[in-house]
């Protein structure tokens, strides 16, 4: 039966969001007025909260509405249809929510709400930023609840709501014609590549980064406006940090699935919508250290400006980029143009013209400094690291720009033919790599200039030591690489031991500024603790990916198949099962195909899985045990997780060690195999694979070859030396149900194999006076056994067999030396950036107000 009144509360509750939101950015920026600031009055201020609390509590509403139509499969609503089914997870349930275009958006609403409410809260204190800020959050609102509105008047759509109902958005379905209240029993279910628990906690993150940066935004503009251009940065810079440290770990969170979840081999693949996200952090990054050298000096407040108003609209650009649908074929995760393309636009034109207008209006009254800039000035060193910052995001914007280009010149009736670049990887590289040459050499002069009086002899004293370490690590490392064979790569390219000896500088010049502040006994800087972490990914970047070694080379010297790409023919591996083949120094066995069973730990092979009808569930064909306990015994019906989903046992061993990995691989109707890697994780590498190609399902069998046995004989099977050892009646087939006066009787066998003997029991039954056969395969030998007959006079068995070429996959192995440490400083970066947004945050004073000149003379002393 439909439920119409859940949607239609949602619905409404988004219009009470979109309206509250109208009223309250109006009233905000009455509040804001030289009269209302004057008079002191509160009346306007008070309507505009009162509106943010009636828009938040209707946002809260959307949220409930739209997560239980999901939750309660109320696949009358298209939303839930699109991206649920019955079997999900509640877990998956919450990745549904966000996988669509519109509850992307909501979740992006919702951020913005929770930090207004938090950024009002904090106002109570200092009122004077309160009106001009939230005047700007409102406004932002306005169009992000606007995105899910689904309000059609006439030919004009405003929004798409999440509420539409499957008959009215497949009106031409014949299905609705004949049944208007047709209600589909299951939904399309989450895309598989989505079914991973990055996909709960991913997202949640990165739209935080989203969010969090319109707060830095807002004092930004509520600065311009009010003519108050120097205050706002003590107040933007700690969310300056909280932006950058969410966004961040969203990157690195998206990268970490990537990795263990896509098969490419990596964890970046330089795609338009990972792009996307990545030039505004480094722009905020940029933002951030000349936010702080103001603070310090005085200087870059216009540079602060231009990059906190930049570093938001950039987020809206790669919200215009990824759901426009203007990216097409370009990404491979890229949504689908939803019809709000112009609205996207206007969103990011709107705020793009007005934030350039008011900067441009205000631009000569931004106060600015004559003071002169010298090469031992800590302010130089940070200026010029945050042009390299925003060089190095141009250039990937330039690129991934590439279809904007051609949508734009197409619409004023230019044809632009101009494609991505074909080798990305390699185009992004060759520059960003000496980016983070240039970045990590900064991170180190740049603190010790900062740290340390501003004089040639300070510098090199200070600077001395780091070198040493450096110099003394980097040719230890590059000796043991190249002479000794202790890695399994060798340092040689002078380009990468460029990056590598300034990733180290990076580390030992931030870790000399640490241990002095230790000894001083003064408080950390977080900085330092970030640059440390920044370096150490850089280090992790340039080993994990420059030297990803590909130990799985086709050495046989034939091609696996014509119709492979040279790719797979080339570096991949061909298993059969159970042959052990020599790859590198491992000896590789493929022993199977396994599927994971609710309330079992580990996975359980395919052949003792007898599959039903419901692909969900599946009949016991032995006692299924773990770790010496039985789950299941034969017979027991069980629940399958993820039943598309099939694991291949792959065993890897050496003369050090042995271990057995599970790489993933479904077949899908629509996206082909879907392949996703195991990793065995060491200390100093990660050994990566994944199934690159797989046996067919529907496998071809030879012809049937019929054996008359008795009971204890012994026959050869396609090879294979096969104990007959009788028959015996069974009560009950799986998945059959027998009646009174129906029976069946199966034969035992003991066939012996290479590995192990495989005992056979296929199945003959007389079931409502009719002979019914239930077949027996062994994958790992490629055979089928059917009970064809018996003969009762002769007291004989007829066993049919057919033979079919072994199971198989094609398997892609590489090792990723020391990216453990690209993970670690990712760690540790985020650990800088917390430590960072505590001390701005001290400095700020927990009554939003700058701390006295005492305060600041003191803390000065105590770090000089």
């Amino acid at each position: 039966m439909i439920n119409t009144l859940i949607g239609d509360f949602g619905h409404v509750s988004v219009i009470i969001a979109f309206v509250a939101a109208i009223v309250a950015s109006y009233a905000y920026f009455m509040a804001s007025g030289k009269k209302a600031e004057a008079s002191g009055d509160t009346s306007w201020r008070n309507l505009a909260r009162g509106a943010f609390y009636v828009h938040s509590f209707a946002v809260i509403a959307v949220i409930f509405c739209l997560f239980n139509i999901i939750y309660e499969h109320r696949y009358e609503y298209y939303y839930a249809w699109s991206h649920s089914s019955n079997h999900l997870p509640v877990y998956y349930m919450i990745s549904c929510f966000w996988e669509g275009q519109e509850g992307s958006f909501l979740l992006w609403t919702f951020w913005h709400v929770a930090l207004g409410l938090v950024l009002m809260r904090s106002a109570r204190n200092n009122k004077t930023w309160e009106a001009p800020v939230m005047a700007t959050f409102s406004f932002v609102q306005i169009f992000l609840t606007s995105m899910i509105l689904g309000v059609v008047i006439g030919d004009f759509k405003l929004g798409s709501s999440p509420f539409i109902l499957m008959r009215d958005f497949m009106t031409d379905a014949p299905v609705f014609k004949m049944d208007p209240n047709f209600v589909p029993t299951d939904g399309t279910g989450l895309n598989p590549l989505l079914q991973n628990y990055w996909m709960v906690i991913h997202p949640p993150t990165l739209f935080l980064g989203f969010a969090a940066t319109l707060v830095p935004f807002a004092f930004a503009v509520a600065g311009l406006w009010k003519g108050k251009f120097t205050d706002w940065v003590k107040y933007a810079l700690p969310w300056s940090h909280f932006a950058a440290v969410s966004l961040g770990i969203g990157i690195m969170m998206g990268a970490y699935w990537a990795y263990e979840t896509l098969n490419f081999g990596g964890y970046w693949n330089w795609d338009p919508v990972e792009n996307a996200v990545y030039i505004p952090w480094l722009v905020l990054i940029g933002a951030i250290h000349t936010m702080i050298a103001y603070r310090r000096s005085k200087q870059g407040l216009s540079a602060s400006f231009i990059l906190v108003i930049t570093s938001f609209l950039l987020i809206l650009y790669a919200t215009f980029l990824t759901r426009s649908g203007i990216l097409g074929n370009a990404s491979v995760h890229s949504f689908t143009d939803l019809g709000l393309s112009g609205q996207l636009f206007t969103y990011l034109a709107a705020f793009t013209v007005l934030a350039i207008a008011l900067l441009v209006y205000r631009w000569k009254q931004i106060p600015s400094t004559e003071k002169e800039l010298s090469t031992y000035s800590a302010e130089f060193w940070v200026f010029i690291g945050a042009a390299v910052l925003c060089l190095a995001g141009f250039q990937v914007l330039a690129t991934t720009s590439i279809p904007v280009y051609n949508s734009f010149l197409g619409f004023i009736g230019i044809e632009s033919n101009a494609a991505l670049p074909a080798d990305q990887i390699e185009h992004y590289t060759k520059f960003q790599l000496w980016a983070g040459v240039a970045i990590a050499i900064l991170t180190g002069v740049g603190q010790l200039l900062w740290w340390k009086k501003a004089n040639k002899n300070s510098f090199k004293d200070a600077i001395t030591l780091p070198l040493m370490f450096t110099l003394l690590f980097a040719s230890l490392v590059i000796i043991l690489s190249n002479k000794f064979d202790i890695f399994s790569f060798k340092l040689d390219n002078p380009v990468y031991i460029t990056l590598f000896v300034t990733a180290l500088f990076a580390v030992f010049a931030n870790g000399s500024i640490i241990a002095g502040l230790v000894q001083k006994k003064v408080s950390l800087s977080g900085g330092a603790v970030a640059h440390i972490g920044i370096a150490l990914m850089l280090i992790g970047i340039l080993f994990s990916s420059g030297y990803s070694n590909i130990i799985s080379q086709n050495n046989s010297g034939l091609l696996y198949s014509r119709e492979f790409p040279d790719e797979i023919n080339r570096d991949n591996v061909l298993l059969w099962r159970n042959a052990p083949t020599q790859m590198g120094k491992y000896k590789v066995s493929y022993h199977g195909q396994f599927m994971e069973v609710k309330g079992v730990p580990g996975y359980v092979s395919k052949e003792l899985l007898f599959r039903t009808d419901d692909e969900y569930v599946a009949i016991a064909r032995g006692d299924i045990k773990a770790k010496n306990k039985v789950y299941y015994k034969t017979g027991d019906t069980l629940d399958l997780h993820s039943p598309e989903n099939t694991f291949f046992e792959v065993e890897y061993s050496s003369d050090k060690d042995t271990f057995t990995l599970y790489p993933r691989a479904q077949v899908n109707e629509n996206m082909g195999l879907l392949a996703s890697p195991d990793i065995e994780h060491f200390a100093d590498k990660d050994l990566y694979s994944h199934v690159s190609s797989i046996a067919p399902e529907e496998r071809e069998w030879g012809q049937l070859q019929e054996h008359e046995v008795a009971a204890g004989d012994t026959l050869i099977l396609n090879d294979y030396v096969t104990i007959f050892n009788g028959i015996e009646r069974i009560p009950q087939v799986p998945g059959v149900e027998m009646a009174a006066g129906d029976v069946a009787v199966q034969a035992d066998m003991k066939i012996l194999g290479e590995r192990k003997a495989y005992h056979a029991h296929p199945v003959l039954m007389i079931k409502d006076q009719m002979m019914g056969r239930v077949p027996e395969t062994i994958e790992d030998l490629g055979l089928r056994i059917t009970f064809m007959n018996i003969n009762t006079e002769k007291n004989t068995f007829t066993i049919g067999v057919n033979a079919s070429q072994k199971d198989w996959i094609i398997l892609k192995a590489m090792e990723k030396p020391f990216v453990n440490i690209l993970w670690i400083g990712t760690i540790v970066m985020s650990i800088g950036f917390v430590m960072a947004i505590v001390r701005r945050k001290q400095e700020t004073g927990a009554d939003g107000k700058a701390p006295s000149i005492d305060k600041k003379n003191k803390r000065k002393a105590q770090v000089a």
